[in-house]
Parts: C-alpha cells; sequence; structure tokens
C-alpha cells in the first residue's frame, strides 16, 4: 500500500520592510500601529521592520523651535495647526494613540534621534526605541532633540550610555544617517511614513491595516523563494 502524501509545512522568511519615517511625524506613529495591525493579519508569515531616517526639517535649529511659533510659520496661522492637530488626535484615538498636543511645546531637530535609531539598529532593540521616541514625543510632550532625554530613553531600551554618547556626537552615526536620508531621496520619497521592500518604495501615508496588509502580501508573493516537497524544490507562483 503506498504511504499517503507528507503534510508540506511552509516556511516563510520574514519579510523585511523599511519605514522611512521622522520622529515629529504623528501619521508615521500612526502608521507604526497600523503596519503592527496588518502585521497580524498577515500571521503566520512575519515583518522584519526597519526604521529609516528622514527629516522633514533638515534646517530646523540644533536647539529646536517653539512649536506654536514654528507651526504658526509653517501652516499661516495657529487655527489651523489646531485643526489639523485635531483631526490626528481623532485618528490616534482609532489605533489606540493618545496624542497629547497641550503637552508638546516644541519641535524638535530630529538629527539626534535619527543616530540614536541607527545605534539601536545596530544592537537589535529598534523596535523598541522607535515606539518610546514616539510616545515619549506625541503623548509625554517630551524634547526628543536634547540629548538628556534621548539618553534616558536609549538607556531604557538597553542601550548603553557610551555607546549612545559616541553616537550622538562621532561622525560613524552622522554619514550613516545622512547616507540612508540621500538612499530614500534617490529613491524618490518625498513624504513619510513611506513603506519600502528591497528598496523600493509601497507606498506612502498612514494606509489603512488592511490595505497594508494586502500590500505586503503581493510583497511576500514577489520575494518568495523556492520552497520544498517530497517532489523536490520548486518556484512559488
Amino acid at each position: 500500500m503506498n504511504n499517503p502524501s507528507s503534510t508540506i509545512t511552509e516556511v516563510t522568511e520574514p519579510l523585511a520592510v523599511e519605514v522611512v519615517s521622522d520622529l515629529i511625524c504623528p501619521w508615521c506613529y500612526i502608521g507604526k500601529r497600523r503596519l503592527e495591525r496588518a502585521a497580524g493579519l498577515l500571521e503566520p508569515k512575519r515583518l522584519h521592520v526597519q526604521w529609516k531616517p528622514f527629516q522633514l526639517n533638515p534646517d530646523m535649529p540644533a536647539e529646536g523651535m517653539d512649536r506654536r511659533e514654528y507651526r504658526t510659520r509653517k501652516f499661516g496661522s495657529w487655527a489651523h495647526s489646531q485643526a489639523l492637530d485635531a483631526e490626528v488626535v481623532a485618528a490616534g484615538k482609532e489605533v489606540g494613540i493618545a496624542f497629547d498636543y497641550v503637552k508638546m511645546t516644541r519641535t524638535p531637530n530630529t538629527l539626534s534621534g535619527h543616530k540614536l535609531l541607527w545605534l539601536a539598529g545596530e544592537q537589535h532593540c529598534q523596535g523598541a526605541l522607535a515606539e518610546k521616541l514616539f510616545s515619549a514625543y506625541f503623548v509625554e510632550g517630551r524634547d526628543v532633540g536634547d540629548v538628556r532625554v534621548l539618553t534616558e530613553i536609549g538607556v531604557e531600551v538597553g542601550l548603553m550610555p557610551q555607546d549612545i554618547a559616541e553616537a550622538l556626537s562621532g561622525e560613524v552615526a552622522a554619514a550613516a544617517v545622512a547616507r540612508e536620508e540621500e538612499r530614500a531621496r534617490h529613491a524618490g520619497i518625498r513624504g513619510v511614513p513611506t513603506f519600502m521592500v528591497q528598496g523600493k518604495p509601497l507606498g506612502s501615508g498612514a494606509q489603512p491595516e488592511h490595505l497594508l496588509a494586502a500590500v505586503l502580501e503581493k510583497a511576500f508573493a514577489e520575494t518568495a523563494g523556492p520552497t520544498c516537497s517530497d517532489e523536490g524544490c520548486r518556484i512559488k507562483p
């Protein structure tokens, strides 16, 4: 009697997803939550998320600016800025983020924060750091451009103070951030968040999780390698 065919369990490698973002972009934080929800819709497939830098305000003074002054200049009036903030607050509630714009008094320069995220990527704690940086700014109103604040948050996720100091003041992290920003602009990225797979943008904006899941499912299919069965290896259709 012939043996029944063996049951084949397909093992899929995590899909590497790069999220190009800035720490002062509220839609990047919302996009993070929606990406997490999309990942849940894709199970058992898994994502390996990397955070890449994009400074929305590269000419921001190193010490940052008073937020009301900055936003009034950018949007023409404080009232318009507050209306935009209200839209963000409403969207944040849908994904469990309690944006608190009353606490946010300064708009920081984000270069140092991106340097710290690069270091966290090197030491495999980038996701935890991204969450804490977003929460620190948008929920707690902390100045994530301040070295002391960044050091405290970095230590909380397991980074060593001496490594943090070197990343924030040295040339290695600065050069890495500059390369990544140039790469993003070369890829045609002009806004954030932008999701990328294999160096190609999949889409931008904080898209609903079901749309993100569909795009990522397609990316899984396009990047799939060979799978093996009792009949040998084949390429997935």
